[in-house]
C-alpha cells in the first residue's frame, strides 16, 4: 500500500529551507575527484566523536549491551514501560560512519512514540568488515534478543538510510537462518540496493539535497570490496523478499533513494507481503533525524511508532513474564 503524504500544505517553510540550504551548501561537498577512501572515512568517524559530547535527551534512560565484537545500548524514553516488547535499530551512515551518540535522539523519539524500548546496535562497519560482516553483526544482535527471552512477535526491527538496508538484510539473513521473523520491519529511506544503476538514472538524482547518487556507488563498491556487479544476495531488494514480515517505509519525495522505497514497495506487493510506503512531499534524506528543524519530523515518528504499536499490539494484555535484557 502506498501511503502519499504529499499535500502542499504539508511541506513547511523550514523543510524546504532546509532543503535549500543543503543542497547550496552541503551537496558540492559530498562530490569529489577523490571520493570515498580511508582518509575521507577515518574524517567522517568524528561524528561519533562529537556527538558523544552532546548531552542525552532528558529523562532518557541509557543501558549498555555488550555483543562479541561490537555493543549497543538500550535507550528507553520518559514513561515507557518494559513489557518484553521492543524495537531493534540500526544506525544510518553509509556503511562507514555514526553509531549509537549521532543517533541517540532519534532513537529515544522512536521508543517514546512506540512507547517501548529500543536496542541500538553500533555494528562493525567500514573499513573493518564489508557490508557481510555488517548484516551478521545485525542477525547476531536479534539472536541475542531471542535468546534472553523475547519473542519475535514482540520485536520490531528498524533502521534509516544503510541501517535500513540492514533491518531488511538482517531480517532476511535472519529466516533463512531458521530464526523467526519477528513482527514486523520499518525503514527510513532505506538503502535498499547496492547496484546503483537505477538510483543514477532517477530523476531525483539532480534533486535530492545531498545524496550524491554516484557516490553511493562508490561506497557500494567498497561495502562488496570492489565485487562488479553486487552479489545480488547482499542486496534485500532482489533477495526472496516473501520471507519478510510486514513493513513500513517512509521516505522523501526529492531524495535519490526513493528510487530504493518505491522498487522495494512494489517487490513487496508482487510477493504477497504487506508494505506501507509513505513518501513524504518535500522531505530530505532521513528528515525524521532533523526534528529540530524540519517539523514534518515528529508526525512521521508519531506515525512509526503507531504502525510498531499495531504490528506488536495482537500480545499486549498477554501475562507478562519477566525478561533479561541483552
Amino acid at each position: 500500500m502506498i501511503d502519499r503524504v504529499d499535500a502542499a500544505q504539508l511541506t513547511s517553510r523550514r523543510a524546504r529551507r532546509t532543503a535549500e540550504f543543503m543542497h547550496r551548501r552541503l551537496r558540492p561537498r559530498m562530490t569529489g575527484e577523490r571520493g570515498i577512501d580511508e582518509r575521507a572515512i577515518h574524517r567522517l568517524a568524528n561524528l561519533e566523536r562529537l556527538a558523544a559530547l552532546a548531552p542525552v535527551p532528558r529523562g532518557v534512560r541509557l543501558r549498555r549491551a555488550q555483543f562479541d565484537g561490537f555493543r549497543g545500548e538500550w535507550v528507553t524514553a520518559p514513561r515507557v514501560r518494559t513489557d518484553g516488547r521492543a524495537v531493534l535499530y540500526f544506525h544510518g551512515g553509509g556503511f562507514i560512519c555514526c553509531g549509537l551518540a549521532t543517533h541517540r535522539r532519534l532513537v529515544a523519539q522512536i521508543s517514546a512514540a512506540a512507547r517501548m524500548p529500543v536496542l541500538s546496535v553500533a555494528y562493525r562497519q567500514l573499513p573493518d568488515v564489508p557490508v557481510s560482516g555488517s548484516i551478521a553483526d545485525c542477525v547476531t544482535a536479534y539472536r541475542l534478543l531471542l535468546a534472553r527471552g523475547h519473542a519475535p512477535e514482540d520485536v520490531v526491527i528498524a533502521g534509516d538510510s544503510a541501517g535500513g538496508f540492514l533491518a531488511f538484510a538482517a531480517t532476511l539473513r535472519a529466516v533463512e537462518h531458521g530464526l523467526p521473523k519477528p513482527a514486523a520491519v520499518v525503514g527510513l529511506s532505506p538503502w535498499l540496493d547496492l547496484e546503483c544503476t537505477a538510483k543514477i538514472a532517477h530523476v531525483n538524482a539532480s534533486l535530492d539535497p545531498f545524496i550524491v547518487a554516484d557516490e553511493l556507488a562508490k561506497l557500494a563498491a567498497l561495502a562488496v570490496e570492489g565485487a562488479v556487479p553486487p552479489d545480488p544476495a547482499l542486496s534485500p531488494l532482489t533477495s526472496d523478499l516473501s520471507l519478510l514480515p510486514p513493513a513500513l517505509i517512509q521516505c522523501g519525495s526529492i531524495e535519490v533513494l526513493r528510487c530504493d522505497a518505491e522498487r522495494m514497495a512494489e517487490a513487496m506487493e508482487r510477493a504477497g507481503v504487506p508494505c506501507r510506503l509513505q513518501i513524504w512531499e518535500g522531505q530530505i534524506h532521513v528528515f525524521q533525524a532533523f526534528s529540530a528543524l524540519i517539523p514534518e519530523a515528529r508526525p512521521a515518528i508519531a506515525q512509526v511508532g503507531a504502525f510498531i504499536q499495531e504490528m506488536t499490539s495482537s500480545q499486549v494484555g498477554r501475562p507478562a513474564e519477566p525478561r533479561r535484557p541483552a
